[in-house]
């Protein structure tokens, strides 16, 4: 979900939503990404079966794109994805998604079902803990970019897409090697 690299997106795409609005457009947008993320991983495993998609296929995709948007953290400008959206209030796009629940925190969650469907309760409860971390932190992204400033926030920003990136390439080599051991 990563909030650090999430927060100076937020902070950007809601600076012409009033001060007082702002927490209330931030917290109805991680509730709708919950409400999506848990969609998926409840149906996940159904999804899969039904489009004929194999864990492998689905793990190097979600590392193809987790290793696309941590490119786009460490080299890209967050001011330069969804320009239109930038002078109204969003709904749904672009902060629940693809912010929170974009494409490698959805083929995440539903890795894990499809893995170990008999852990749900397991999954969710992780969902809900990574979820409330996220959703303290973009809350308080107001606050965390006067304690670091822009150059702070550009900092973990990039160290939070470097994060990211070991994490995709990882994805995509498990989903290499499952695919050949099957």
């Amino acid at each position: 979900m990563d909030p650090f690299g999430n927060a100076p997106f937020y902070l950007v795409v809601l600076k012409n939503v009033p001060p007082k609005r702002r927490q209330f457009v931030i917290i109805r947008e991680l509730f709708i990404a919950l409400a999506i993320l848990l969609f998926f991983l409840i149906t996940g495993p159904f999804l899969l079966n039904s489009l004929s998609i194999s864990h492998s296929s689905l793990q190097i995709a979600g590392g193809i794109v987790l290793f696309l948007i941590a490119i786009q953290m460490i080299f890209g400008q967050p001011e330069t994805m969804f320009h239109s959206t930038l002078d109204e209030e969003p709904l749904i796009v672009p902060l629940a998604v693809p912010c929170i629940a974009g494409p490698s925190a959805i083929a995440v969650v539903m890795l894990f079902t499809a893995q170990a469907p008999h852990r749900i309760f397991d999954w969710v409860l992780a969902l809900l803990i990574a979820w409330a971390i996220t959703s303290t932190i973009l809350i308080l992204s107001s606050k965390l970019d006067k304690l670091l400033g822009k150059k702070g926030l550009n900092a973990l920003q990039h160290l939070m897409g470097l994060i990211l990136t070991a994490l995709a390439v990882e994805m995509l080599m498990q989903g290499i090697r499952s695919f050949f051991n099957n």
